[in-house]
């Protein structure tokens, strides 16, 4: 296959939808050799923040000068992001490859009566290979949805990292936050240390599988933290603390937000952790690794012929309250325009509850998925707001742009297949101007 062809093989696999379960993956990755065995992983779940705090730890690996992978997901314009070495994502001609090698023992799988793998399994699969073939030291696993039984769980990492626990894809997960919980809280394995902020009764329940993993815990803002020192229109400055080894230093973040301080400490502690058995993870390739570290659309700045902008993937209740803090802390002055597309799973009239100020205007489209809600579903929960509808997106950044005027800061967010496809809009013309 090439890349095209190996697209429309996983468009073909989207119908069979989301099915948590490790079976098929179990079979999918033994055929392969199990190739998630050859090198180190850390394993990475939370509702919110696991992608910043994978591109984190995976930016001080690299800087630490080890051959390191990263498997992220959703992307947000090509599948080839998902699949990086070193900040480098794959080649569409070595994603083909990989999807080929992994379709022919699916398909094996069909022909011998049994389930398909998903198009997840089947990606997770890829990237697991890629990374084996051109021999990684270690990997960076970000879960898919939930944890226990998410795909990514058949890796047996070095630490697993739990950032937070907020009631998201309850449907899958129990249906309750002491579900969701207990699935992030799946991916703890015997023996292996674990890295959370996870806070309240979600923390109990991990703490309890800790002990019953006999596996060592370790908690931000009790064993170890990060205090936001200064801002200086680019980096955060920051500081953390463990007083569990003494530890404390300053370093710098150009990932912005509150939300990024504790990332950035889960991080710092995880790659702690890692050092004690590897003399390449130091204090200053830890800093140098953070200063480099980035992850696109997460409230990132973006300023074009005038307009200031900011690209925000939040796509639940929870990274909406976290955007509209920042919103609130770096522009606290002046209106806002809010370009919004929102998928018709998510909890829709929470997250415009924490999302909008009274004097907000609002323009809605739809993301790029096929579980996109209307504009008109969502425009009908929205009161006393100037309101404008648009089924393309792309009119509706337009439109959204005359509301601003370069006046007014414009926020492009509601989910990653929205705020993916814009971006890459605005990054092009950014381009363009700077030729």
């Amino acid at each position: 296959m090439n890349y095209q062809e190996s697209l429309a093989y996983l468009d073909e696999l989207s119908t069979f939808g989301t099915k948590l379960g490790l079976s098929r993956i179990e079979k999918l990755v033994g055929y392969l050799d199990n190739p998630q065995l050859h090198y180190k992983t850390i394993h990475v779940t939370g509702t919110n923040g696991k992608g910043s705090v994978s591109s984190m730890l995976s930016s001080i690996l690299t800087m630490s000068n080890i051959k390191t992978g990263l498997y992220i997901s959703p992307h947000l314009v090509s599948y080839t992001e998902r699949i990086q070495i070193d900040g480098c994502p794959i080649t569409e001609e070595a994603f083909a490859d990989c999807i080929s090698a992994v379709k022919t023992f699916a398909d094996k799988m069909l022909a011998e009566g049994e389930e398909s793998p998903t198009q997840f399994e089947v990606i997770t699969a890829a990237a697991f290979l890629y990374f084996a073939i051109n021999k990684v030291e270690y990997a960076v696993i970000e879960v898919g949805l939930g944890g226990l039984l998410d795909s990514t769980n058949v890796v047996k990492p070095e630490v697993s990292v739990i950032t937070n626990v907020t009631l998201e894809h309850a449907a899958l997960c129990g249906g309750t936050l002491e579900g969701v919980a207990k699935h992030k809280a799946g991916i703890i394995k015997e023996g292996v240390p674990v890295v959370t902020a996870a806070k309240g009764m979600p923390l109990e329940i991990i703490m309890q599988t800790a002990e019953e993993k006999s596996a060592d815990i370790f908690i931000a803002g009790s064993d170890f933290s990060s205090v936001y020192s200064t801002f200086d229109g680019q980096y955060q400055y920051l500081r953390f603390l463990c007083e569990l080894t003494g530890t404390n230093f300053d370093y710098k973040l150009k990932m912005l937000g509150d939300h990024q301080v504790e990332n950035s400490a889960l991080a710092i502690m995880t790659a702690g952790i890692l050092s004690n058995n590897d003399e390449r993870i130091n204090r200053q390739n830890i800093i140098d690794g953070l200063v480099t570290a980035k992850w696109p659309a997460r409230f990132e700045p973006l300023k074009l012929d005038g307009q200031s902008y900011i690209i925000d993937g939040a796509h639940n209740p929870a990274g909406m309250s976290i955007l509209r803090q920042n919103l609130d802390k770096y522009y606290p002055e002046g209106k806002r325009v809010i370009l919004l597309g929102i998928l018709k799973d998510k909890d829709i009239d929470a997250m415009l509850d924490y999302l909008l100020r009274d004097d907000d205007e609002i323009v809605i489209t739809t993301p790029d998925s096929a579980r996109k809600a209307s504009p008109e579903y969502i425009a009908q929960k929205i009161q006393n707001h100037h309101v404008e509808l648009f089924a393309d997106m792309y009119e509706a950044l337009k439109a959204a742009r005359h509301l601003a005027n370069r006046e007014k800061l414009l926020c492009i967010t509601g989910s990653l297949y929205l705020t993916g496809e814009l971006r890459q809009v605005l990054v092009d013309e950014l381009k363009n101007v700077h030729k």
